[in-house]
């Protein structure tokens, strides 16, 4: 059992801050990207590795990283991966070369997978009882819904008035006194011993394969879907990974035991985050580039546009989600913020070439409010089947299915979006409408991918009580006792 720390708010602030920096670092550095190119020269090929350089690294070893908590201590994997983040980004900040910058960027993705892999692990072995763990869950699912959008306008704002490289120079404070305060706030977590799933062939078959898979998921747009480059990748990621199961199947200290994939509730959540966090790429990156492409908006002015959603959904999260989910269930209450993402797509798929914010778009940021109860409920039933000594495990994986999911979002809406524009186009469409046509074809099929969640969710979830009667039960047997 983990050593109760000081104060658990404390700890939990950390463990915030530490996937606040993780989500704001995959969306701060999309609105610098002109800069950054002017700035080094990088090629327009070259200059999406810095993108794909910190997505390869950070989604191929979340599942390693959160196994290693279990095996060697889930406090030293965070203090190591924040401070491996943090040099990792002063390293990004004065790089002079797309090299020395697309380095740092692998070496940033190795950070935040050390460090976000183990945070739940972390967060679910420090609040027990069911209403402070959902509470505990719904802050820190807030820092990762809401920051995406955050970076979005920090990154903005940061760019014109100062320069591309404080959006990395700015991890350097806060990397620094995260790891102070996690030193005395995180419990010292009592591992398991590497003896205990030292699988090195299962760890080099996992890595490898998800390395493999992700890289041939973002080179889709380059290559194509049906690719020799594509199929061929995909098929080596596939061939990796089912040597990886089959080597779980039958080591004596498998790296992740497949009783973690038996519960209904890990696998149907995990499932439903896939196609969820696939559907609402749309949302994150394509309404970013439909407000400048089409409407013509400015870096600052897209954040600010974007904001709304930022703000319902943290509202939502932080001081709606808890009490719900105590009442209705986490299987209740996902549904319903399903429901409400499904009409923000939907919502996106008529949207219009003159299109007014207010009328809009702005319902459509009231509307992701669903993402505020979807994702701590989901959280929450992913980490409810997962052991003890398996929570690093059960982390590490709801965190790759959520970078999965992303990555395949990337690679699947983008080209449809950008295959139906080059078709509008060529039948002569002009060039906003055929953007604003593409993008329809995109948030459709995101849409489609979230009725698909649902249908997961209503036929592989079981129905979850509402977490206040049976400690309601217990107490009663305490008392009578």
């Amino acid at each position: 059992m983990p050593t109760a720390p000081s104060s658990p708010r404390l700890a939990l602030g950390v463990l915030a801050t530490g996937m606040l920096m993780t989500v704001l670092d995959g969306s701060i550095v999309t609105v610098a990207m002109p800069a950054i190119q002017g700035d080094l020269g990088f090629t327009p090929v070259g200059l999406s590795w810095v993108v794909n350089a910190y997505l390869i690294a950070f989604g191929s070893l979340l599942l390693l990283a959160g196994r290693l908590g279990d095996l060697v201590g889930r406090k030293r994997m965070f203090l190591a991966g924040t401070g491996v983040f943090t040099a990792a980004s002063v390293l990004a900040g004065v790089a002079a070369s797309p090299a020395v910058l697309i380095a740092a960027r692998f070496l940033q993705g190795v950070g935040s997978a050390t460090a976000s892999a183990v945070g739940l692990g972390i967060l679910v072995t420090l609040f027990t009882e069911p209403r402070e763990r959902a509470r505990a869950i719904a802050v820190f699912s807030f820092t990762g819904a809401a920051g995406a959008s955050l970076g979005q306008v920090l990154g903005g704002v940061l760019t014109d008035a100062l320069a591309w490289n404080w959006i990395f120079f700015i991890n350097l404070p806060i990397g620094a006194a995260t790891v102070l305060v996690a030193l005395r706030a995180l419990p010292a977590d009592r591992s398991l011993g590497l003896k205990a799933g030292a699988d090195v062939t299962g760890a080099l078959l996992v890595t490898a394969g998800l390395m493999a898979g992700i890289y041939a998921v973002v080179k889709i747009e380059d290559y194509g879907a049906g690719s020799a480059h594509t199929l061929g990748f995909g098929a080596l990621a596939l061939a990796l990974l089912a040597g990886f199961l089959l080597r779980q199947a039958k080591a004596a200290n498998p790296l992740m035991p497949l009783r973690i994939l038996r519960s209904r509730s890990v696998a149907g959540a995990n499932a439903v985050q896939m196609l969820m966090v696939a559907a609402l790429f749309s949302f994150q990156v394509l309404v970013a580039l439909y407000l400048q492409k089409v409407l013509g908006y400015g870096a600052a002015e897209t954040g600010l546009a974007m904001l709304p959603a930022a703000l319902v959904i943290g509202a939502v999260s932080l001081g709606v989600s808890a009490p719900l989910i105590a009442r209705f269930g986490e299987r209740n209450v996902l549904l319903t913020g399903l429901v409400l993402l499904v009409g923000v797509l939907g919502l996106l798929a008529r949207v219009p070439v003159h299109a007014s914010y207010a009328t809009d778009l702005l319902p459509v940021m009231l509307l992701a409010a669903g993402f505020g109860l979807a994702l701590p409920s989901l959280t929450a039933l992913a980490m409810s089947g997962a052991r003890e000594e398996d929570a690093g495990l059960a982390s590490g994986v709801f965190n790759t299915t959520q970078q999965i999911g992303m990555a395949l979002g990337v690679a699947v809406l983008s080209t449809l979006a950008a295959a139906r524009t080059e078709s509008l186009t060529a039948a002569g469409s002009p060039e906003p409408e055929a953007l604003t046509g593409g993008y329809h074809l995109a948030f459709g099929v995101g849409a489609g991918l979230l009725l698909l969640a649902l249908a997961v969710a209503l036929t592989v979830l079981r129905p979850t009580a509402a977490a206040g009667k049976p400690r309601q039960k217990t107490e009663r047997m305490t008392m009578a006792a």
